[in-house]
C-alpha cells in the first residue's frame, strides 16, 4: 500500500474556497488597472489629431465667416443703389435724371425721429436731489393753476428807477421810396434808424442808475423798420401777459404750446412774429393764417421792413424788446422758434418769479460758466468772427470784467431760450442795455448778459435756473433748416 502512494505521479493541492475568491479579485483589479492605463493614450491622440487638422485647415477657419460678413454688407448696400451719405455735413448725394449725383439739403431720419419723439412730450424732467428724484419744476396741482391769480402789485418805493425815457429822434431826414438809410448806416457798424447811433460816451451814462434812466432802447426812428400793422398793434395793446417767439427768414416751424390751463388760455396772449419770407414759407406747407389772425392757439404778427439784414438781430428785438412791443404787459415769456412751450405760463410765473420773490428769471449755462471761456467756445464753433468777438472781449477788459465764474452767488453764464420776467423800469432798462451791447458787439448774446449784469449791480432778484429747468419747460427741436438773410 505504500509503495503504490509514492508511485503516484500525480499531486492534489487542496485549495479553499476563501482562497479562490481572493485569486479571482486579483484578476479583476490586474484588469481594471489595465483599462485605466489606456485612457490618457486615447486623449493624447484625439488631440494631436485636432491640432493636426486645426494647423492645416486654420486659413478656411478664419477667412469663411470674414467672406460671410463681406456678402452681407455687399447685399444690403446693393438695396439703395445711387445714395450716399456725408456724415460730415448732414446731406444726401441722389441721382437726377442725367444720372449725375446733385447734393440737397434734407435732415437725415435720425434727426426727424428727434422731432417725432420730441413733439407733444409733456412727461416731466426729473433730477437726484439728496438721493430722492425730484422733478426740476414743481407746479402747483391743476386745480390751483384755474384759480391763480395774477399779483397787482404797484412797483416799490425802493426800487432804484422809477421811469425810463427811451432816446428817439423825429427829426432824421429820409429821402422815402428806397428805404436803404433804415435798413443799415453807411459807417460800417450795426447801428442804424432803428437803434440809433449809440455813442461809447451814451453807451457808459446809459449804465447810470437814477430814478428817470434816459437810453437808447430801438424804436429811435419812425423809419427805422420792424413795422406792424395798426391791427396788430391794438391787438398787442390788450395783452397783460404774453407768450411770445418769432421765426424770421423761413427758419423754423411753428410748434403749438401745449400743456396750459383753462385759464392761461382766456389770459394769456400767445404771439409769433413772422417776416413775409416765413410766411411764405409756412404757407407754401400748408400753414395758413385764419380771418382772425391765428394759426391754432398762436396770433401771428406780420412784420414789415426788417431792420437788419443779420436774421440773428432782427429776432433780438421780441426777444429783448417785449416791453416796447406790448406796452400794458406786465409779465413775459420769452421761448425760441427752436422750441416748443409745453408748461402753463401762469403756472411758470408762480413757481420761477413770485415764489422766489424774482423779477427776472433764465437758464444757466449747461457747459460753461466763464464769458471769457464762452469767447474761445463761439470763435471755435465759427458763431461769430475771431476779430469781432476779440473786439468784444477787449472792451470788455478794458471796462473790469472779472474772470468770476459766479455774480452775486450765481452762475455767470446763461443760455437765453426761455426769459421770463416782470415788467418793470428795472428790468425794461436791463433789457434795453443787453439790446445795445448785442447790436454794438456780437449777436451772441451769452456774451453780452454777464457783462450787464455786472455792469448794473442794483439788479440782483435774478432767478438763474438749473438746465434741467429749462428742459421741463419745453420740447427742444432744433433748429429746421437756415434762416435766409436780407439782401436788399
Amino acid at each position: 500500500m505504500s509503495s503504490s502512494l509514492f508511485n503516484n505521479n500525480s499531486i492534489s493541492i487542496s485549495v479553499s474556497d476563501d482562497e479562490s475568491d481572493e485569486l479571482g479579485r486579483m484578476r479583476v483589479r490586474v484588469q481594471r488597472k489595465r483599462k485605466k492605463h489606456g485612457h490618457p493614450l486615447v486623449r493624447t491622440e484625439l488631440t494631436q489629431r485636432l491640432i493636426r487638422w486645426f494647423v492645416k485647415y486654420w486659413t478656411l477657419l478664419i477667412f469663411l465667416p470674414a467672406a460671410l460678413l463681406l456678402f452681407f454688407e455687399a447685399t444690403r448696400i446693393s438695396r439703395k443703389p445711387g445714395l450716399v451719405v456725408n456724415s460730415e455735413v448732414n446731406e444726401v448725394r441722389k441721382p437726377n435724371l442725367s444720372g449725375n449725383s446733385e447734393l440737397s439739403k434734407v435732415k437725415e431720419q435720425s434727426q426727424e425721429k428727434k422731432y417725432d419723439s420730441n413733439l407733444n412730450r409733456l412727461d416731466p424732467t426729473t433730477h437726484v436731489v439728496g438721493g430722492i428724484r425730484e422733478r426740476c419744476l414743481k407746479l402747483l396741482a391743476a386745480e390751483e393753476l384755474e384759480h391763480l391769480d395774477i399779483p397787482v402789485d404797484e412797483e416799490s418805493s425802493t426800487s432804484p428807477v422809477k421811469r425810463l425815457v427811451y432816446i428817439e429822434d423825429h427829426e432824421t431826414p429820409y429821402g422815402g421810396g428806397n428805404s436803404t438809410l433804415s435798413w443799415q448806416r453807411t459807417n460800417g457798424t450795426r447801428f442804424n434808424l432803428f437803434t440809433g447811433n449809440q455813442t461809447l460816451e451814451e453807451r457808459q451814462k446809459s449804465f447810470q442808475v437814477n430814478e428817470t434812466a434816459v437810453l437808447h432802447c430801438g424804436f429811435f426812428s419812425e423809419n427805422g423798420g420792424f413795422k406792424i400793422s395798426d391791427r396788430d398793434k391794438n391787438y398787442m395793446q390788450t395783452c397783460k401777459v404774453v407768450v411770445s417767439t418769432c421765426a424770421f427768414g423761413g427758419g423754423d416751424d411753428l410748434y403749438q404750446p401745449i400743456g396750459m390751463s383753462e385759464a392761461s388760455l382766456k389770459r394769456v396772449c400767445y404771439v409769433a412774429f413772422w417776416d413775409e419770407i416765413t410766411l411764405a414759407a409756412q404757407e407754401s406747407n400748408g400753414n395758413k393764417i385764419d380771418k382772425d389772425g391765428y394759426i391754432g392757439k398762436w396770433r401771428i404778427v406780420i412784420v414789415r421792413n426788417l431792420p437788419f439784414v443779420d436774421q440773428r438781430l432782427n429776432g433780438k428785438i421780441p426777444k429783448m424788446l417785449p416791453h416796447r412791443l406790448f406796452p400794458h404787459a406786465k409779465y413775459s415769456i420769452w421761448v425760441d422758434s427752436k422750441s416748443q412751450f409745453r408748461r402753463d405760463p401762469l403756472g411758470v410765473l408762480e413757481a420761477l418769479l413770485w415764489r422766489r420773490n424774482s423779477v427776472l428769471a433764465i437758464s444757466e449755462h449747461g457747459a460753461r460758466s466763464s464769458v471769457y471761456d464762452e469767447a474761445k467756445a463761439v470763435i471755435k464753433k465759427n458763431k461769430a468772427t475771431p476779430e469781432e468777438v476779440e473786439v468784444q472781449m477787449t472792451q470788455y477788459r478794458q471796462d473790469g470784467l472779472p474772470e468770476d465764474k459766479r455774480f452775486n452767488g450765481k452762475k455767470a453764464l446763461n443760455e437765453a431760450s426761455v426769459i421770463v420776467r416782470k415788467h418793470t423800469p428795472l428790468t425794461n432798462m436791463f433789457m434795453c442795455l443787453w439790446f445795445n451791447e448785442v447790436v454794438r458787439f456780437t449777436s451772441r448774446d451769452q456774451l453780452s448778459f454777464p457783462f450787464v449784469v455786472w455792469r448794473l449791480k442794483v439788479l440782483r432778484n435774478i432767478n438763474m435756473f438749473p438746465v434741467c429747468t429749462r428742459k421741463d419747460l419745453v420740447n427742444s427741436m432744433g433748429h429746421i433748416r437756415k434762416a435766409k438773410p436780407l439782401t436788399s
